[in-house]
Order: structure tokens, then C-alpha cells, then sequence
């Protein structure tokens, strides 16, 4: 389950991982908390700071991929370290001094955005240079069970410091945590890494990469599974938050026991995903199948305890089919594209879901909180029938066309 820790460098980038991604968590908290602070308690407010952080992903996301293509990722992810770092002190100098205006986070958050455009295409192809082919999978898992746990730990510590100190020293822990990163990236032996030349720069590698995915039909069902499961499965934010106010009459503390289990549910499928040698083509679509069944039964549970409980196999399922999608396209694509074809991944993995939010907040507003559950599930389902069914279908109709 942990091989990949035999790799010295992989030791490094993964202690720097755990450091840096309990203090995202905690910023995402105090990001939230001092804009509701500033703005009187504004959902709007909240919308704009989120789709502002996102935005750049949007409009950029691909060009990122570029970028990483042609450049060392190791020092990349040094720059880029620092630049989701610089965002994090400067909100906390403002805090702390009391000078902080719901501006600044609107203008900090772009800036974390921008950041993120090169970091996630470069943290995620990185992991290959680290530990080679053989063990990606095994790493990617263990990123992911890294992500979930900061996920558990990170709004707790963040939630208890915010009571004690106020939002500014949990920007001042975020800021100094991307340090953790930058010295292990430092730290690593060279001549250890399965680093691959960069790719020259010339015109038209924008349009190369997405010509050589859409060439690739395995590449494109992988992605068109993942854009309609990120855009509208995974919104458990806003559902289990509508479910638990509405349907169960509870509170912030008990939404908070929601996310928690989902997020021990994720951590649990990930280390269970570190056990695999790679993923198979049935695992990543019945994973699919399996976590659609999963949701929709999330979304019919009659009782508060019964729903928390469903959380947990809905987490797993979800966290098996996220990693089995990363490692299908990292192991299946040459390395001069990698950059570029996971740059579209994170671009349709984190770019539908603020697409897709405003919709399933409808539908639940319309039809019931349970509703928006039950049709996250169903897209889940419908996507993974579509996808396991359609080279049987093709094959018949070819046949039949002969």
C-alpha cells in the first residue's frame, strides 16, 4: 500500500504534501469566514470569491498545461509554490493589521486562481518523474488519501484557531506551509528522477495537445466521464449542506460530521486504490456505476444517521473512480503530452463543477434538497451505462454496416 515511500524523493514531496495541504484546508475555512466577516454574512460575496479562484482554471487552464510541457516541473513547482504562498501572507499581514477589505480577497483569490494553473498540471505530472510508471498509481493513491486526511484535519484546526486567534494567523500557517514544499522540491536528488526533456517550444502545442486527445477515444471517454461526474456528482457541499438544513433540521456542526465522513470515506477508497498495481478499464467505469447507485441512495435515506452511514461507501466509490481516472491518463498518454493532457483533466475535473453548481442549487430549490442528490447520482449512472455500452454498440453496427 505505501511502496512508493521507498523513494526518497517521493518521501520529500509527500511530507511537504501533508504540511502544505492541512493548511490549504484551513485556508479555505479562513477565506470563507472573513469574507462573510466583512461583507455581513454575504452568500454573493462567497459566490464571487469561489468563481474568482476558479476562474483562472477556466480561461487559462490549458495554456498551463503548455507551459508545463516545456519547462523543468521541479523548478516549476518551486515558482508556483511561491505563488500560492504570496497570496496566503499577504491576506494574512492584511488581517492581523486589521486592514483587510473584501476587495483584497477578490484580488488575492484571482491571483491563488493563476497560481493554480500551473501548479496542478505540474504537481500532478510530477509525481511520475519521482517514482516512474511502475508505481504511479500507487502514488497518485496516496496523494489523494494525503488530500482527504488534510481534508479531516485542516476546517477542525482552522475552525479552533479562528475562535482563539482570528482568520489572519491561519492565512500567516498557510503561507509558511507551501515552505515545506519548496524544501523538499529543494532537497531531492536529481539524479534520482525519471525527468523527461522538455518539449520545445514552437506554434500550435495548444491545438497538438487537444487534437492528440481527441485522436485518442479512450482519452476522450475518460474525460467526458470525469466533466459530467465532477459537474454535476460531486457538489456534496451544497447538497449534503441542503439535506441536512433543510430535510433534517440540523445544524453547522452536523454538516461539519457530514463532511467529515465523506471525506473518510475518500481517504479509505484511496489507500484501498494504493493497493493496485494500475487500474483496468471495468474498475474505472463500474467504479462509476457503482458510486452513481451509491449517491442515489444517499439522496433517499430516510433518517440522519442513515445518510451519514451512506456517505462513507459513496466516498469510496467516488475517491476509487477519481484515482483510477488520473492514473488511466497519466499511464496512457506519451510524455511529451502529459503536461497538456492533464492540464484538460484538471481543467474539466475542477472547471464543471462552478458551471454546474448553479443548476443542481436550482434543481434542489425547485424540487427538494434530496433531489439534487438523487440527480448527481443518476448522471453518474446514465454516464457510466453510456460508456461501458457504446464500444459494444459500435462494434455491432460496424458489423452490421459490413
Amino acid at each position: 500500500m505505501f511502496r512508493s515511500l521507498r523513494n526518497r524523493n517521493y518521501r520529500l514531496f509527500m511530507s511537504g504534501q501533508v504540511i502544505s495541504n492541512v493548511g490549504t484546508w484551513m485556508q479555505r475555512i479562513a477565506q470563507d469566514w472573513l469574507v462573510l466577516q466583512l461583507t455581513h454574512n454575504s452568500g454573493t460575496a462567497l459566490g464571487i470569491t469561489t468563481g474568482l479562484q476558479f476562474l483562472p482554471m477556466l480561461l487559462f487552464g490549458l495554456w498551463g498545461g503548455v507551459i508545463v510541457d516545456r519547462f523543468p516541473r521541479r523548478r516549476l513547482l518551486m515558482f508556483s509554490q511561491l505563488g500560492l504562498g504570496l497570496p496566503a501572507l499577504i491576506l494574512g499581514v492584511l488581517a492581523v493589521t486589521g486592514n483587510a477589505q473584501v476587495w483584497h480577497v477578490y484580488v488575492l483569490a484571482f491571483v491563488l486562481g493563476m497560481a493554480t494553473v500551473f501548479d496542478n498540471p505540474a504537481r500532478q505530472t510530477f509525481v511520475v518523474e519521482m517514482v516512474g510508471k511502475d508505481d504511479l498509481p500507487n502514488a497518485i493513491a496516496l496523494n489523494s488519501a494525503t488530500f482527504n486526511g488534510a481534508r479531516m484535519v485542516g476546517p477542525a484546526v482552522a475552525g479552533v484557531l479562528i475562535a482563539l486567534v482570528g482568520t489572519g494567523p491561519v492565512f500567516l500557517i498557510n503561507a509558511a506551509s507551501f515552505g515545506a514544499v519548496i524544501l523538499g522540491l529543494w532537497m531531492m536528488r536529481e539524479d534520482e528522477l525519471h525527468v523527461l526533456p522538455p518539449v520545445p517550444r514552437k506554434k500550435g502545442q495548444l491545438r497538438e495537445g487537444l487534437r492528440y486527445v481527441r485522436d485518442r477515444p479512450d482519452l476522450v471517454s475518460v474525460l467526458v466521464t470525469v466533466a459530467l461526474v465532477a459537474g454535476f456528482s460531486m457538489n456534496f457541499q451544497i447538497t449534503t449542506s441542503l439535506v441536512a438544513t433543510e430535510v433534517f433540521g440540523r445544524g453547522a456542526s452536523e454538516f461539519g460530521l457530514a463532511s467529515t465522513l465523506l471525506a473518510l470515506g475518500s481517504m479509505s477508497g484511496a489507500l484501498l486504490a494504493a493497493r493496485r498495481v494500475a487500474p483496468s478499464r471495468r474498475l474505472l467505469y463500474g467504479s462509476v456505476l457503482v458510486f452513481g447507485v451509491l449517491e442515489v441512495l444517499v439522496g433517499l435515506m430516510p433518517s440522519w444517521p442513515a445518510f451519514l452511514l451512506m456517505l462513507v461507501p459513496a466516498g469510496l466509490a467516488l475517491m476509487t473512480f477519481t484515482t483510477a481516472a488520473n492514473a488511466t491518463l497519466q499511464l496512457g498518454v506519451s510524455g511529451e503530452m502529459r503536461g497538456r493532457v492533464m492540464a484538460l483533466y484538471m481543467l474539466v475535473f475542477m472547471g464543471t463543477n462552478p458551471i454546474a453548481s448553479p443548476f443542481i442549487g436550482w434543481v434542489a430549490e425547485t424540487f427538494g434538497a434530496r433531489s439534487s442528490i438523487v440527480l448527481g447520482g443518476l448522471v453518474a449512472v446514465m454516464t457510466a451505462t453510456a460508456v461501458i455500452a457504446y464500444p459494444r454498440i459500435r462494434r455491432e453496427t460496424v458489423v452490421s454496416s459490413a
